[in-house]
């Protein structure tokens, strides 16, 4: 007989202000974009949910996910620390191709985050590559940033969605995989 679980997971999104992480989440989990710009303040949380099974182990899996958009203010890095990455299983992280200084403090992100998550699942997105007449960081350069992490990486459109539910999908996954490989082994 199938074994029906529950799991809960937290992915952060982090990077500068104005990358995208809000569009992102929006045309992940309502399938909506919306050009206006608004600041998120502080944190916000959006949650997903979503049936995965797993017949080799008769399992089937009710995910919760539970995105975290934190705020891009780089002033506020080392405060957002405690209290927005604890218990993160995933971690994303969001440049602008058209802002080449946003890809540079991805690092300083991604450090300040596994500081306190550890080396959780990373997905490193170039964001907002419907903008091809303006864009000045090359598949190089995030190929390398990614590299470093043992991360992969992928060019995403908040605004046609063009590999944002691959991107959150597969983040999701690495999740699970880890979190049952962990149940498994123990």
């Amino acid at each position: 007989m199938t074994k029906r679980e529950e799991m809960i997971a937290k992915i952060c999104l982090v990077g500068d202000s104005a990358v995208g992480k809000t569009s992102l989440i929006k045309r992940y989990v309502f399938d909506e974009f919306d050009d206006r710009y608004l600041t998120t303040l502080g944190t916000k949380v959006t949650k997903r949910e979503m049936l995965l099974e797993y017949p080799e182990l008769d399992l089937e899996l009710d995910m919760k996910v539970l995105i975290f958009d934190i705020i891009g203010e780089k002033g506020f890095r080392r405060l957002l620390r405690e209290a927005h990455f604890e218990g993160a299983k995933g971690l994303m992280a969001v440049c602008d191709i058209t802002r080449g200084d946003t890809l540079d403090s991805l690092e300083d992100w991604i450090e300040n985050a596994y500081g306190l998550t550890g080396e959780v699942p990373l997905y490193v997105m170039a964001n907002k590559i419907d903008l091809q007449d303006d864009v000045v960081v090359s598949e190089s350069e995030v190929k390398n940033l990614s590299s470093s992490y043992h991360s992969p990486y992928d060019f995403t459109s908040a605004k046609t969605g063009e590999n944002v539910e691959k991107v959150f999908e597969f983040i999701t996954q690495r999740m699970v995989d880890r979190a049952i490989a962990h149940r498994f082994r123990d």
